[in-house]
């Protein structure tokens, strides 16, 4: 589906539909991470690579998923994976100004991992604004939310950071990479939220072009 495979760029990062010319890249882009995929499914073989893109490509064609590859501008190197998924269309009644709208309702970001290289560098920062800023004026959705581990106190640091707002605890909500049932920590922006998590997010973004 061709509204599923934008690319979006900023400064830092360009976000390319995922594809499996990207395999290779998602391999060096996991290799030598130590503990930082603890609570994050990454490929870390050629195989696996080509497994996690194939499930990814096919959810695309199915609808329910935009995934894409991370690329750092600076030297076109994949340095992650990152996807808009779990669209949501909600039966508007005929005559109603959203009846018949083409983009989703809502959607989760999420299936997001970055390169120890990219951790730290103003890149997640700018995925989540790429995203959202895709989500919420192109596709015109109501809401966007994020699922995250509750014991992965790094992304929920970082999810609170940009501004999005924690709404509580699913328990048992979905298998953990450890094969145990995961606590999932549920956070999400609406649209009348986003003018001003927007403007958060490009001071955000400023702050580390003038840090790096």
């Amino acid at each position: 589906m061709v509204f599923l495979e934008p690319e979006l760029t900023g400064r830092y990062v360009r976000l390319e539909p995922l594809h499996q010319r990207h395999a290779a890249g998602l391999v060096q882009a996991s290799a030598g991470a130590g503990d930082l995929y603890e609570m994050t499914t990454v490929p870390t073989t050629e195989v696996e690579a080509r497994q996690y893109i194939a499930l990814a490509e096919t959810a695309r064609a199915a609808g329910t998923a935009a995934p894409f590859a991370v690329i750092r501008l600076a030297d076109d190197t994949v340095v992650g994976s990152t996807r808009l998924w779990d669209m949501q269309w909600w039966p508007w009644p005929e005559g109603h100004p959203r009846h018949g709208h083409d983009g989703p309702d809502a959607c989760e970001i999420g299936h997001t991992w970055l390169a120890a290289s990219a951790v730290r560098t103003g890149a997640n920062t700018e995925m989540k604004r790429l995203m959202l800023t895709h989500a919420f004026e192109t596709w015109d959705v109501l809401s966007v939310c994020f699922h995250t581990d509750a014991r992965n106190h790094r992304s929920n640091a970082a999810l609170r950071r940009i501004g999005a707002e924690f709404e509580g605890i699913l328990r048992s909500h979905r298998l953990a990479v450890d094969l145990r049932p995961r606590d999932s920590a549920r956070y999400s922006i609406t649209a009348a939220e986003w003018p001003a998590v927007r403007e958060h997010l490009e001071d955000m973004s400023a702050s580390w072009a003038i840090a790096g």
